[in-house]
């Protein structure tokens, strides 16, 4: 197949704005609980196999027509996140492996597509660059209602965004497993800034009196 593939316009403008108010009006969207390439942005993340993909989508409903559309036949196990970028915002080079911290033999997803959801026409920078083997291969500037698929195995970065403005996107990479690889993601797991901090206050000792 090819290094990435392009759809464009993916969904109805009316299924993206709701797509878009849901995402931010989400309680774990917050500063980002990905790794430190991801400087300066906003989202949350489900981990789940494709065993609980219905379960997901009830839970979720305004990511059903995006998951209905993009979840690939051959794959098991997905890491699905929005990805909010505003001025400043980056993501320096990397290949996905963002199920590692349950398996850490993983191998890089199947595929990865991403939905460009809300793009200011006028944007600046946010590009996503595309590299196999330290070759550029693909140059993407967003638009809105974009649909891209890329390889897994490729690095990607995000140029930095240099105007005023938000680039949101919904991310999901997309792995084909082994039975054992599989068996030690879990079924539906949500990651999130705003459980971890939920989880330390629930931690911390009682004061006595």
């Amino acid at each position: 197949m090819p290094y990435y593939q392009q759809y464009h316009p993916a969904f109805s403008s009316s299924y993206l704005g709701k797509l878009k108010a849901k995402i931010l009006a989400c309680p774990y969207f917050t500063v980002n609980n990905l790794n430190r390439d991801f400087v300066g942005t906003k989202g949350f993340s489900i981990v789940f196999r494709r065993s609980h993909l219905t379960e997901v989508q009830q839970q979720f409903p305004y990511f059903k027509s995006y998951l209905d559309r993009v979840a690939q036949p051959d794959c098991n196990a997905f890491y699905l996140n929005p990805l909010w970028l505003q001025q400043g915002s980056r993501v320096d080079p990397h290949i996905d492996r963002s199920l590692r911290s349950y398996c850490e033999a993983i191998t890089p997803p199947l595929v990865v597509s991403v939905l460009y959801v809300d793009v200011p026409a006028d944007l600046q920078g946010g590009e996503l660059v595309l590299q196999a083997n330290k070759r550029q291969v693909g140059k993407i500037r967003p638009q809105a209602n974009t649909l891209v698929f890329f390889q897994g195995d490729l690095t990607h970065s995000v140029n930095p965004v240099t105007s005023v403005g938000v680039r949101l996107s919904l991310v999901c990479e997309q792995y084909s497993l082994t039975e054992a690889e599989l068996s030690e993601i879990p079924e539906l797991q949500l990651e999130s800034r705003v459980i971890r901090a939920e989880k330390g206050k629930n931690k911390r000792p009682k004061r006595g009196y």
